[in-house]
């Protein structure tokens, strides 16, 4: 295999939502088996990514999924919390990658290969795309899951991001293990909670 059949792309899924992990791939991609129609995950439909995910499942040389949960990401803080990902991806893959292509503009410490970070790169390269669109559709169908074990919330909907009705949601039944605590639109929730909190009067 030559080096550029082991170049590894490298992007997250679930860095802005109030709940649910950030979800990160890592895809090895074969040159032998190109896969048409990558590209950021986000321009696509749901249904064209639900057909490259499979695609990419089972044409790429290696692949891994890592999540960081939400209270990893409440005590590292989410930057932290997404990097550690990348390079626990990176290490997950059955075949040692020569070299990364990591979407955004900062590189995790303790990769186990150079790397290099790419502004844009879930729409320029197709092993980011391919990433992005393995960590998107984990991470959707994730938060279907959850809305069935944590209903309420609407979790199904919305993927944790920060709507309306997700914040409305949290203000009437509270966070549930899931919630970034951490948020700043979930901690006013607490806080709105503890304030209206009766006070027990004892005699």
């Amino acid at each position: 295999m030559n080096e550029t059949g082991r170049v590894a792309g490298v992007d997250e899924a679930g860095r802005g939502p109030l709940a649910g992990p950030v979800v990160v791939a890592a895809v090895i991609l074969d040159p032998a088996q190109p896969i048409a129609g990558l590209a950021d995950s986000k321009a696509l439909t749901e249904r064209k990514r639900d057909q490259l995910a499979l695609e990419i499942r089972e044409r790429a040389l290696a692949f891994s999924i890592c999540h960081v949960e939400a209270e990893e990401i409440d005590r590292l803080n989410i930057l932290a919390a997404t990097l550690l990902g990348m390079s626990r991806a990176l290490s997950a893959l059955s075949i040692a990658p020569s070299f990364a292509l990591i979407d955004g503009n900062r590189l995790p410490g303790d990769l186990p290969c150079p790397a290099r970070a790419i502004v844009g790169g879930d729409a320029s390269e197709p092993a980011i795309s391919a990433a992005s669109i393995l960590a998107k559709t984990t991470r959707d169908a994730l938060m279907v899951e959850l809305d069935g074990v944590y209903p309420g919330y609407d979790f199904a909907r919305h993927k944790g991001y920060p709507t309306a009705a997700h914040i409305e949601a949290i203000e009437r039944l509270g966070p549930c293990p899931q919630h970034r605590r951490s948020f700043a639109p979930v901690q006013r929730c607490l806080s709105q909670k503890q304030d209206n909190t009766p006070l027990l009067h004892v005699r």
